[in-house]
């Protein structure tokens, strides 16, 4: 068998088994030596079925693994059941007892396969979902064991009960196999492809092994099965087909989420929090329920309010995860809402949120005397110069690349302590914080540098120079008296001190300052259009080549 793929070798051995099977219970006489081979075919058989989902599990990766392995486990489950068989048979030499403890095995063995199932391994789902999807499926696991302890275990131990216990076990693995096809047929409707195809061949097998357990199981119950019958033929060629189903397994890749995964995310939300809201209802019953015995009534109030103490537990992990992910998704939102998209840079939104807190920072400075070098708050309103010629030779996107690269220019000149804010357009402004009025010229010689100095890139190979004019002034507008005029005034100054630099010839920095009588004043309108007498600073660009 040398070079053959290992899943073929695993499904070729599992033909053989069955065919050796059969051939046992057709042919050898009841006895030792035909339930050694349907006990140990039997097992065989499961192996085969593990070691083939597991050899998918190892060669895949994320979900898809964890759906292949959670399989396995079953699997395992399974097997370990069997083992238990193989020992009453062949060492022990008995009959399995009634009730026995390794019926738990049997049952458990289909809540892996239920979880890898509820795993979607056809969707590639996103890292949240993830994590809310695993605590929903953590609350229906939790309620699908309860059911077990609290209907089946319940007639085992606590008031033994043989034909209860058959009923409620035989109800419950019943319930399971249908919920396990039900996935599988839900799963195939929804999906395409090799998915598809996977999916109805796993509910084939899910179906076939489901009616064959069922006939089985019946026939201990009447007491006409023994190992070696012929139940155990279809049974045990059901572990066949599926090792036969992981054959398709190489094939599948899971597909991205889409929207109506959200859905299915909420379906499963619900379907947890309506298992969550039966405990109470089925502790009622319990206590109500005159054909109960006192000590089963007893046990399923207990277990109810355990499983209901672990659910509330993982509520509360649940609810804290949530509140987590809508506080960082209001961070975000609100860094968004100050943002704008295309510079990075902050926007008229965040300046309006945060304007009175360096208002008020500056008026304390004055008020408490702080050094002069660090209490004033200087407004620069800057304008990308005739940039709507870049937009009409080169192009609005070109225009985007360019703006952008002021931006990252502007930002390198000014201080940590200083906020750029895209204003509109292609203006910007800076709130120069903690700094000197006196020194507010050198700020502005280094915003003309910072532009044109360096030429722009258009294209490869090909560069435009661009200039910007600048327009500031100072807050508080007169220090002797800060509260005098307000920020919004000075706002206006420094706009007013704009459009001096652009009908000067641009290419400039223009500052206002209070009329200091020194020089001869200009008149200027303010915010109300009242008249305020100022003192123009005038800073010239760098020379541009044309």
């Amino acid at each position: 068998m040398h070079g053959r793929h290992p899943l073929k070798v695993l499904l070729s051995a599992a033909v053989l088994l069955t065919a050796v099977l059969s051939a046992a219970c057709l042919i050898l006489p009841r006895g030792l030596w035909l339930a050694g081979v349907s006990d140990i075919v039997s097992g065989a058989l499961m192996l085969c079925a593990l070691f083939a989902f597991a050899w998918n599990g190892v060669r895949s990766t994320g979900r898809l693994r964890w759906f292949w392995m959670l399989q396995a486990a079953g699997w395992a489950l399974w097997f370990g059941d069997q083992a238990f068989w193989i020992v009453f048979d062949l060492v022990l030499k008995k009959k399995v007892p009634a009730m026995y403890p390794a019926d738990a095995l049997l049952f458990l063995a289909g809540a892996p396969m239920i979880a890898g199932l509820l795993l979607r391994p056809h969707r590639q789902t996103s890292e949240r979902s993830a994590r809310l999807g695993l605590l929903d499926f953590l609350l229906l696991l939790l309620w699908w064991f309860y059911l077990y302890v609290s209907f089946v275990v319940c007639w085992q131990y606590v008031s033994p009960s043989e034909d209860n216990y058959n009923l409620n076990f035989d109800l419950l693995s019943g319930a399971e196999t249908v919920l396990l096809a039900g996935i599988l047929l839900l799963f195939w409707r929804e999906s395409s492809g090799r998915w598809k195809k996977f999916y109805a061949f796993f509910c084939g097998a899910v179906v076939f092994n489901g009616v064959a357990f069922y006939v089985l199981n019946r026939a201990i119950e009447r007491g006409v099965y023994y190992t070696g019958s012929w139940y155990d033929i279809p049974y045990s060629a059901s572990f066949a087909l599926f090792t036969a189903v992981t054959l398709l397994g190489p094939e599948l890749s899971p597909s991205p989420e889409s929207a109506g995964d959200e859905t299915y995310n909420s379906i499963m939300a619900s379907l947890a929090m309506l298992a969550v809201l039966s405990l109470p209802i089925l502790a009622v019953f319990a206590l109500i329920d005159p054909n109960l015995p006192h000590a089963a009534s007893y046990f399923r109030v207990l277990v109810t309010l355990s499983t209901m103490f672990m659910m509330a537990f993982l509520i509360f992990i649940q609810h804290r995860r949530l509140n987590q992910e809508l506080r960082l998704a209001n961070v975000v939102l609100q860094e968004a809402s100050l943002t704008d998209p295309l510079t990075g840079l902050r926007n008229r939104r965040y300046f309006s949120a945060t304007i009175e807190a360096d208002v008020g920072q500056a008026l304390r400075s004055h008020a408490d005397q702080h050094d002069a070098h660090t209490r004033d708050l200087v407004f620069y309103l800057i304008d990308a110069d005739n940039f709507k010629e870049v937009n009409d030779e080169h192009g609005h996107d070109i225009g985007d690349k360019v703006l952008t690269e002021m931006a990252r220019r502007l930002s390198s000149s000014i201080r940590h302590s200083d906020v750029l804010v895209r204003w509109g357009g292609e203006e910007f402004l800076i709130v120069s914080r903690y700094t000197d009025r006196s020194e507010a010229e050198l700020l502005a010689q280094r915003v003309l540098s910072a532009i044109g100095d360096t030429p722009f890139s258009t294209a490869p190979n090909q560069t435009i120079f661009r200039t910007c004019s600048v327009g500031w002034a100072a807050f508080p507008w007169h220090p002797e008296n800060p509260r005098a005029v307000g920020y919004e005034e000075v706002l206006t100054l420094a706009d007013r001190a704009l459009n001096k630099a652009k009908q000067s010839g641009r290419n400039r920095a223009v500052g206002m300052l209070p009329a200091s009588g020194k020089v001869a004043a200009t008149t200027v309108a303010g915010l109300h259009s009242t008249s305020v007498q100022v003192d123009l600073l005038a800073v010239a660009g760098p020379h541009v080549a044309s």
